[in-house]
């Protein structure tokens, strides 16, 4: 990701000084390096790479592009650190018998357990967990402002506001979009996108026999996360409802296990999510 980031800081920095800028995926130069990694080899490699008719090339990021991503990730960081936090707690205060369930929601049986007089907690035990009680509260407090900016940027920014208005979308996976995306202009398609987040079955197809395994999970980890989380809330409400309007997705659920449903829901809000911001248009159900 260091890498990245600097790939479109030095494009930004050459692109003001009259330079047409192309970055090529290392991912996609690997395959023209010869033998033995040096500088020369790689140089070589990028120059026979970049000058292929065929080969895919990455947009150069904005700067407010690149803040925004920062501004996520930050977010995305903290949260995972609540829950390591969290998670560390539970586990030492299992060793005395204090069991609470997953969750920041089960927060408040730990501290009643450690603030209680009467159990026997040995008192250093109690010291440690509070400070990890202390801590754990500053992150909150720093994960609830952040989420709050990001809720308050989708209800002014128009491309956010579009896309909260597809069911499983939200605030998070709508500023994931905008930050970690390129312009969805340079898409052909919404299936395109849909591959480029990795959302599409891995081919191991040859001798004409085509063979389609599980998503190839090659693209942007974050956006792909978020869909599928997304797909399975809307899943996960499909079933408590005993049903949904859109019949496609009533039948889907019914055919298939939840999570091959959510990824089949996920790769068709990617679609949705490229043709709204293509399009310049509201959700409107099918």
């Amino acid at each position: 990701m260091e890498a990245c980031a600097t790939s479109h800081h030095w494009g930004r920095v050459a692109q003001r000084h009259g330079h047409e800028v192309r970055l090529v995926p290392a991912v996609y130069v690997k395959p023209f390096v010869k033998r033995q990694k040096n500088d020369r080899a790689d140089a070589e490699a990028i120059a026979e790479a970049a000058s292929r008719p065929t080969m895919r090339f990455v947009a150069v990021k904005s700067t407010a592009t690149q803040a925004r991503a920062v501004a996520f990730r930050t977010h995305q960081c903290l949260v995972r650190q609540r829950t390591q936090l969290i998670n560390a707690l539970r586990g030492h205060l299992a060793e005395f018998g204090l069991v609470a369930p997953k969750g920041p929601a089960s927060l408040r049986v730990l501290e009643e357990a450690l603030a209680d007089e009467a159990s026997d907690l040995p008192a250093v035990v109690r010291e440690m967990g509070t400070i990890y009680i202390d801590q754990i509260a500053r992150l909150s407090e720093v994960i609830t402002r952040l989420a709050d900016e990001l809720e308050t940027a989708s209800k002014t920014d128009i491309e956010l506001c579009r896309l909260c208005t597809i069911p499983g979308v939200g605030p998070v996976t709508a500023g994931a979009v905008a930050a970690f995306t390129p312009d969805l202009d340079t898409f052909e398609n919404g299936r395109n996108f849909a591959a480029w987040l990795g959302l599409v079955p891995k081919q191991r197809s040859t001798g004409g026999k085509s063979k389609l395994g599980s998503v190839s999970k090659m693209g942007q980890t974050d956006i792909r996360r978020l869909l599928i989380v997304g797909a399975m809330s809307v899943i996960r409400w499909v079933v408590r409802k005993g049903g949904s309007p859109n019949r496609w997705l009533a039948n889907l659920v019914a055919r298939k296990p939840k999570m091959v449903a959510a990824v089949a829901l996920a790769n068709k809000m990617a679609r949705i999510i490229w043709a709204l911001s293509v399009k310049k248009e509201d959700y409107r159900m099918a």
